[in-house]
């Protein structure tokens, strides 16, 4: 029997050149947790799971993937969530409905991802987080004019590892894209790793 847990993730993620140009202005303006995982929009934040449920994790998501669809993302503009917590962002301005309902049903009362948030969902890319005033201002101004679109094919699993970096498990695709891009498998959940190969967890 599976013991321990791990901490994941799911996202919709910015694609290049676009996610890496913001990862680099994310470490511009001193947020070095930009090297830890790629730019995205966050559909469920680092939830800690028990090993033993990560495949009914990958059922459930699989199930979401395979009912939805693509959808049109674009970003413009800057946002902030000070003063409560030291983020500015840059807005989701067209695909915040449907990255709504990817993240409810992530989240689905029952499931193996089942969890209250703090804070009302509000889709967005993170550019500055935790970093001074004055680099959070000019986050914001800076980026103020930022502007980018895509198509949203589908959305990933991430886990993380033990020195907190937050490692690709998996991507789930919409049916529509499946045929002409299948479903990618970059890392491995601890269900699918050897005993000796678990990452080490702590609760």
């Amino acid at each position: 029997m599976e013991v321990g847990t791990v901490t994941l993730g799911v996202s919709l993620a910015v694609p290049e050149p676009y996610g890496g140009l913001l990862q680099q202005r994310r470490l511009g303006f001193g947020d070095s947790a930009a090297v830890t995982i790629p730019t995205h929009v966050t559909l469920l934040p680092p939830t800690e799971v028990p090993v033993d449920e990560c495949p009914a994790v990958e059922e459930h998501l699989a199930a979401i993937a395979a009912a939805g669809r693509p959808f049109t993302m674009r970003l413009s503009g800057t946002g902030t969530f000070r003063p409560l917590t030291p983020v500015v962002f840059v807005r989701v301005a067209e695909g915040a409905a449907e990255c709504g309902l990817l993240q409810q049903r992530v989240r689905e009362p029952g499931g193996p991802l089942a969890r209250e948030l703090p804070f009302p969902y509000h889709p967005h890319v993170t550019v500055a987080q935790g970093v001074a005033e004055e680099a959070l201002d000019r986050a914001q101004r800076e980026l103020a004019g930022y502007q980018a679109g895509w198509t949203a094919y589908g959305f990933s699993l991430h886990a993380q590892d033990v020195t907190g970096r937050w490692r690709l498990c998996r991507e789930f695709r919409f049916p529509t894209a499946a045929a002409a891009a299948p479903a990618a498998r970059a890392g491995r959940l601890p269900h699918q790793q050897s005993a000796s190969r678990r990452p080490r967890t702590t609760a």
